[in-house]
């Protein structure tokens, strides 16, 4: 079938995106799902920091390749061995396919798939396919998603069926945002009721993080990004503190605030500067947590002395340390309860031909998180 989609052909172009259109709208091919895979009408689809990662070139991906990662939709068609969905299950995909063999799978790490971080760096779906092709010459598929499209086939193991009626807009934000964040403070950090936490970074995921101290408990959660209109939401949402990460005597301050430094910091931001605020906020024997992705050539310095004197954990969060099929579905009845206030996120909904445009607000640090309506 012929798909229009939002095609990135080349790394690193200038900005403002919007006159150079990195991401081109194309009409390609898109072949019908294969063994253990699945044809999905996309619906909505999130704009991500790692989307924008790759348009800059910070994360190079084989290319041309169709991109996005953040998304729901509607099943159409399943391919062969695929008996558990069928045609109109709503699902959220998730950019991290989980073979359920690997020895991180059946620890209960498919965050961690060893076949997943195979295939993702490829370009192909869970196995090696390719459905993608503009003309004779194949396209790649964006960690086993690329959303930013009318269809995609994924693996089965991409997609999530959840029950619910909630907005295609409003689900697109659980198949990273939300699930990176929430997961990052619950799974990773595991934030106990009456901690002192610090979230540094306030995209969709930084602000998913601060949703999830609050309805852990925490007594006391300080927002620190360098967009003022950003902190001010921060307070709405239930911060206690919140702080302009430009200004320099930011460690004291936060140190004297909290007499010593918080238990976890969850950085967010995939900035060396605020992976190193993060750590000198951080108390003795507490907690930094990174799920940011920063340029892979970056390097980050520390003391070990500290690390050891001080018993500190520096500690990675990858897609929220989660597991998809159980978590999506947790944090989507959390919201419906009230719980997790995530619609409070997003920004513009935007039409496909709109893509640059949202990717220019992104990277001037202005918008939340804006949604492409399929």
């Amino acid at each position: 079938m012929k798909i229009r989609a939002a095609l990135l052909a080349e790394e690193g172009l200038p900005r403002p995106y919007h006159q150079s259109q990195p991401l081109r709208i194309s009409e390609v091919s898109l072949d019908p799902p294969g063994p253990g895979e699945v044809l999905v009408r996309i619906r909505a689809a999130g704009l991500c920091h790692s989307d924008l990662s790759v348009i800059s070139g910070d994360r190079p991906r084989p290319l041309p390749m169709v991109l996005g990662h953040e998304s729901a939709g509607e099943v159409v068609e399943c391919g062969a061995g695929v008996t558990d969905l069928q045609a109109g299950d709503r699902v959220v995909l998730t950019f991290m396919p989980s073979c359920g063999c690997c020895l991180p799978c059946m620890e209960g790490r498919p965050a961690l798939c060893e076949p997943g971080a195979a295939s993702n760096t490829a370009g192909t779906l869970l196995g090696g396919n390719r459905r993608l092709h503009l003309g004779e010459q194949p396209v790649n598929h964006h960690v086993g998603v690329s959303c930013f499209a009318e269809y995609a086939v994924v693996s089965r193991r991409s997609c999530v069926k959840v029950e619910t009626d909630l907005d295609f807009a409003e689900l697109a934000l659980f198949g990273c945002a939300v699930l990176t964040g929430v997961g990052a403070a619950i799974n990773t950090a595991r934030v106990q009721a009456g901690s002192r936490v610090a979230v540094l970074g306030l995209g969709g995921v930084g602000f998913s993080a601060l949703l999830a101290a609050v309805a852990s408990g925490a007594s006391e959660i300080i927002a620190i990004d360098l967009n003022d209109d950003k902190l001010a939401l921060a307070r709405t949402l239930g911060a206690t503190a919140t702080f302009n990460a430009g200004d320099p005597s930011l460690p004291e301050q936060i140190r004297a605030l909290t007499a010593g430094g918080v238990d976890y910091a969850l950085e967010m931001a995939g900035a060396i500067p605020a992976l190193e605020l993060a750590w000198d906020i951080t108390r003795r024997g507490g907690m930094t947590v990174t799920a940011g992705l920063p340029h892979p050539a970056k390097r980050l310095q520390l003391s070990p002395v500290r690390l050891v004197a001080e018993e500190r954990t520096l500690q990675g969060s990858y897609i929220g340390s989660a597991i998809p099929a159980r978590d999506i579905p947790r944090y989507i009845r959390l919201y419906e309860q009230g719980k997790l206030p995530v619609d409070r996120l997003m920004g513009e909904r935007l039409g496909l031909d709109r893509i640059n445009e949202g990717f220019d607000r992104m990277a001037d640090g202005v918008a939340m998180r804006d949604i492409i309506i399929l």
